[in-house]
């Protein structure tokens, strides 16, 4: 790809220039990645200490208004945006080199296949499941009887849907996922562990995004449902006859026990952990290795094991902070407690 003046990239945005339009960029970076001939983007203004301390770049894009010392910069008013579009000049995304039914795939007769279907090269796809219009399976995919994909729903390479999983429209399922597995229910009321019934599925709403390696287990009678619109991050556990909501963010390493409900926009940060039969409400936040054993209302932010308001868990930490401290005061005020006693004898 050619390199660009900033003027060019600038016009490039419908973005003001601030300072030497000459300047020659080859590429874009982070800030603290950034060399002197590639662009970089700032954000936000309170990260402009980070901006002069860690970067090399000349060349800044930057929200509409802020125009940092030392730096030529195009203003916009979308950093995020116009980042976007210039590094896609630079690096183009590649267009889907899979195309049409390839020869090595296996395809049983039963299978209802739309317009512009494309499957890959090993996909094993069982009876009687359909794939709308403009569906893509990449090599690799497994997709078990009585499955139904969605309208525009990509699936990348040795992902797995087990027997009668709904996905919706428009969805993406990336490498290693794996949707309709057995739930992880037994009865051991006879000394060992026998496997609980398995005879429901996976339903996946429209717009739906699972990450690399993480699991949907299927519910022991019914479905276990994922809202339209909710985003699934890598290596996450969501256990049988769960239901969340629509557009739940679900961060990585992330695990959520079985008959676990959420409402809609709930966050669940990196290594969450949610015991089963509890809901968790509409807009709900849980931070960052949040343990959670009980309902959560809406619209709170909770953090900690076990998971407590934000506020009350910063409290705690500083209090944690100090033990050693006051257990040196505790020791010192049983001294003074002892001689007291002495004194009164």
């Amino acid at each position: 790809m050619q390199s660009k003046t900033l003027s060019e990239l600038s016009a490039m945005v419908d973005g003001v220039l601030v300072g030497d339009g000459n300047i020659v960029i080859d590429g874009v970076a982070p800030m603290q990645n950034a060399t002197p001939n590639e662009l970089t983007f700032l954000d936000r203004p309170d990260r402009l200490p980070l901006l002069y301390r860690k970067c090399k770049a000349k060349a800044v894009l930057v929200p509409n208004g802020v125009l940092p010392n030392g730096f030529s910069v195009i203003q916009v008013s979308d950093v995020l945006k116009a980042f976007e579009q210039i590094a896609a000049y630079f690096s183009p995304p590649r267009e889907e080199s899979i195309d049409g039914i390839h020869e090595r795939s296996c395809i049983h007769p039963s299978v209802q296949l739309g317009k512009n279907v494309a499957v890959g090269p090993f996909a094993v796809i069982e009876e009687d499941v359909e794939l709308a219009n403009n569906v893509i399976v990449h090599a690799g995919v497994q997709i078990r009887a009585g499955s139904k994909i969605g309208e525009k729903t990509t699936i990348f390479p040795n992902a797995v849907l087990y027997r009668n999983t709904i996905v919706g429209c428009r969805c993406i399922i990336h490498s290693g996922a794996v949707i309709g597995a057995f739930g992880f229910g037994y009865d051991s009321s006879k000394g060992f562990h026998k496997l609980s019934p398995q005879l429901g599925n996976v339903v996946i709403g429209n717009d739906v995004e699972i990450g690399s390696c993480s699991t949907i287990d299927r519910a022991t009678y019914g479905s276990t449902i994922i809202g339209d619109g909710t985003k699934i991050d890598n290596l996450v556990m969501i256990g049988h006859n769960c239901k969340l909501g629509k557009h739940n963010l679900i961060c990585a390493h992330t695990g959520i026990a079985g008959s676990t409900t959420t409402g809609d926009y709930v966050v669940m940060a990196g290594r969450v952990g949610v015991k089963d039969h509890v809901h968790i409400g509409d807009r709900a936040v849980l931070g960052a290795m949040a343990g959670i054993l009980a309902d959560v209302e809406p619209d709170v932010r909770l953090v900690g094991i076990p998971a407590t308001p934000e506020k009350e868990q910063m409290k705690i930490q500083i209090a944690l902070q100090r033990l050693p401290e006051l257990r040196k005061e505790f020791k010192n005020l049983v001294k003074e407690v002892e001689k007291l006693k002495l004194v009164d004898r």
